[in-house]
């Protein structure tokens, strides 16, 4: 049994999921979003480390996924995500949580079955695989696709390490 935990980064918002990976499927724990007040960008960094380091705290997850760095259009805000995306990472590492990368197409592929797959639809798998009735917060909610895609991955990876599909 894992616990992982799954980060969103945002520089206004970072979503966080927490779910246990566990032999015959996975576990809904928690989520929710770190919503940033600061207007000077190093102090919502500064909030976005605190916030999460908290997380981590209370859930004592085992391992950390993350989506992979991708290029926005707009260069400042590809820089702004970038650093929120640094300050979640040394967080989970002050811990020393293994962090795993996932690109946005492999979440989608992970959950959907295609990486081209809307936004709405990551979503709805995500609620229908963890079993979660009413609304999902948007952040916290790709955060838990990120936590799924990771514990897809680990599933498959220890299949095939066992044999079963060989």
């Amino acid at each position: 049994m894992t616990k992982i935990l799954g980060i969103d980064p945002g520089s206004r918002i970072t979503g966080y999921g927490v779910i246990e990976d566990l032999p015959h499927g996975t576990r809904y724990i928690a989520s929710g979003s770190i919503k940033v007040s600061a207007d000077y960008f190093p102090d919502r960094l500064k909030q976005i480390f605190k916030g999460l380091v908290e997380v981590v705290e209370n859930y004592q997850p085992d391992q950390m996924a993350i989506e992979s760095v991708f290029m926005h259009k707009n260069a400042d805000s590809a820089l702004k995500l970038g650093q929120a995306r640094g300050a979640a990472i040394c967080a989970v590492q002050s811990a020393g949580l293994p962090v795993f990368e996932y690109a946005a197409r492999q979440v989608k592929q992970a959950l959907v079955g295609k990486g081209n797959a809307e936004k709405a639809q990551v979503q709805h798998m995500v609620k229908i695989l963890l079993n979660i009735q009413g609304t999902l917060q948007i952040d916290a909610g790709d955060a838990l696709g990120i936590c799924l895609c990771h514990a897809h991955y680990q599933q498959t990876e220890r299949r095939l390490s066992s044999g079963v599909w060989r």
